[in-house]
């Protein structure tokens, strides 16, 4: 199996496991396992972040991305038995709408629903185009026959259930992977490709390398606790930002100058953007004005670190997302060089 496919196939497996932050325990134990079939001893923080150390000697660098996703969480049983929702991290009900979903019980049990306009029907509400789209304008219509509060109860749901939308992984023939959630499973994807490569004996590391896999990066606080205290330097690899003004695309390796809370560390960055230019990759360097990442996390929080940012190129962000095998392929060959260099 090519590099591309092995890491489309983590990226299908990942994307499959429902992780919204705060509910990822199940993932964590799919990062732990894949890594000890690769003949690494991972171990798990409190917190549930995931660290392997990889192998290598000397200035001890941190890989890292996440495993939490966006999602929901029950906040009203509403009297005709349907359920409004408070999102977890930067979801939004205009990008839901319609979509499918799951709500685990605190019973481990599992009820499957919908996310709907309220009075969702063109020929019953004439105000539907021009209705906003929020968490208030919307709920979750069970699929079940729940016609009051004390119908919904009965399932075992209440305020609390997280709330799992329906990820819709696809690969089209041209390359192009679609899928919720490819922020950041398409990167721990990567990461593992690369672990294979190490316990494989075809990539020999110049640094000390650990991987850590956080789970809540997308509350802010994945990278702020549990990292090694030996590191020097955090690389995170997280969705590159493509949209008007940028010049990452799909198929490029994005790397990160500057994001929502400051630049990133000059000398890392520099480097990372020549091993680019002088092997040809198809790579962008962008500002990302309304992003952070666990390496700006960890940073902030007082770890004394160099840090960095690159990432495969990520289009419609937190909604129904498309990035491309080539430049998954681009980040893979960019952190190869940077950790053989």
């Amino acid at each position: 199996m090519s590099i591309k496919e092995q890491i489309v196939c983590w990226t299908k497996e990942l994307i499959a496991i429902d992780s919204p932050t705060g509910f990822t325990e199940k993932a964590s134990d799919y990062a732990v396992s894949t890594l000890k079939k690769m003949g690494f001893d991972p171990s798990t923080t409190r917190k549930g972040s995931v660290l392997a150390e990889l192998g290598g000697d000397g200035d001890p660098l941190i890989l890292t991305a996440h495993l939490d996703t966006l999602g929901g969480i029950v906040c009203e049983i509403k009297a005709n038995g349907r359920l409004r929702i408070s999102n977890l991290g930067g979801l939004k009900a205009v990008n839901c709408e319609t979509e499918n979903v799951r709500v685990y019980t605190r019973h481990n049990t599992v009820v499957d629903g919908c996310l709907q306009l309220c009075n969702a029907s063109s020929h019953v509400n004439p105000e539907l185009t021009k209705t906003e789209r929020t968490f208030e304008t919307t709920e979750i219509v069970l699929d079940a026959d729940t016609r009051c509060k004390e119908d919904t109860l009965k399932l075992g749901i209440t305020n609390g259930c997280f709330v799992c939308f329906d990820p819709r992984f696809t690969v089209t023939e041209t390359g192009y992977i679609k899928s919720r959630y490819l922020d950041d499973k398409l990167s721990v994807a990567i990461l593992f490709a690369l672990a294979k490569q190490v316990a494989d004996g075809c990539l020999r590391l110049n640094r000390k390398v650990y991987l850590f896999l956080t789970t809540y990066e997308e509350v802010g606080h994945g990278g702020q606790g549990g990292l090694p205290e030996d590191a020097t330097e955090i690389l995170a690899v997280d969705m590159g930002c493509v949209g008007d003004g940028l010049e990452g695309d799909e198929r490029k390796v994005s790397i990160c100058a500057k994001d929502a809370h400051g630049p990133y560390d000059y000398e890392v960055t520099t480097k990372l953007v020549s091993l680019a230019e002088k092997t040809g990759l198809n790579y962008a360097t962008d500002v990302y004005l309304n992003y952070s990442s666990d390496a700006q996390a960890a940073v902030r929080s007082g770890y004394d670190l160099k840090h960095a940012l690159i990432g495969p190129g990520v289009y419609a962000s937190h909604g129904y997302e498309r990035g491309h095998v080539e430049g998954a392929e681009n980040t893979f060959e960019l952190l190869k060089l940077y950790l053989a260099e």
